[in-house]
């Protein structure tokens, strides 16, 4: 598989004025913030193909196990906006049960990460700040306990697979190509259509003929 990265250009713009401004990420746009990754098989001939069928709901993945398929008013706007994209690119919309060539499973897919931090060096950079003097006990030290948290990150995604349907053998589906759209906005509903559409825009090959 290939894969291809999509950083918007106008970060690397921003970057090279970094001498004027002290935050350059904070002036970014949630269009311009998020990021796109697609991956491309290298024997694929996407012109070969010429109608597809895209799922009826969206899987959520949480930690790498399904929970349950979804149908919400973003699940449906992602869905509408592959079908969309595929049209564009000349494919057909058949019905899943009508034999399509591609198949294009959808997933929102959210990882938790578990860490733990602590303040052992509390006292040596803060406490210090604090002079027992100011409590009207001159000559005292400070004790600390050492200090320790748990923190949990959750990272989330959407993840577009086109699965090649006209050629199975050896009872295998051969993914052909995937898209993942991660960072802000990825989970508005009014952002789907600009998402997938990037996704497309980086993937010129994706064209019936």
């Amino acid at each position: 598989m290939k894969a291809t990265v999509l950083i918007i250009s106008s970060i690397m713009s921003i970057f090279v004025l970094t001498g004027c401004v002290k935050e350059p990420l904070d002036n970014l746009s949630q269009d311009e913030a998020r990021i796109y990754i697609t991956n491309r098989s290298d024997s694929a001939n996407f012109s070969s193909y010429s109608t597809f069928s895209v799922v009826d709901s969206v899987a959520i993945i949480r930690n790498n196990q399904l929970l349950r398929k979804s149908l919400t008013d973003l699940d449906v706007a992602y869905i509408n906006a592959v079908k969309q994209q595929m049209q564009a690119r000349g494919y057909t919309l058949v019905s899943h049960s009508a034999h399509p060539d591609l198949g294009i499973n959808i997933s929102r897919v959210y990882n938790t990460y578990t860490g733990v931090f602590s303040y052992n060096d509390y006292w040596g950079y803060y406490g210090g700040f604090w002079d027992p003097w100011y409590w009207g006990y001159p000559g005292y030290g400070y004790f600390f306990p050492p200090l320790y948290g748990v923190y949990q990150i959750t990272d989330g995604a959407v993840t577009i697979d086109m699965i090649d349907l006209k050629n199975t053998k050896a009872k295998e589906l051969k993914v052909i190509w995937n898209g993942l759209i991660r960072g802000s906005g990825t989970f508005y509903t009014d952002k789907a259509a600009v998402s997938v559409e990037a996704l497309f825009a980086q993937s010129t090959y994706i064209k019936a003929n």
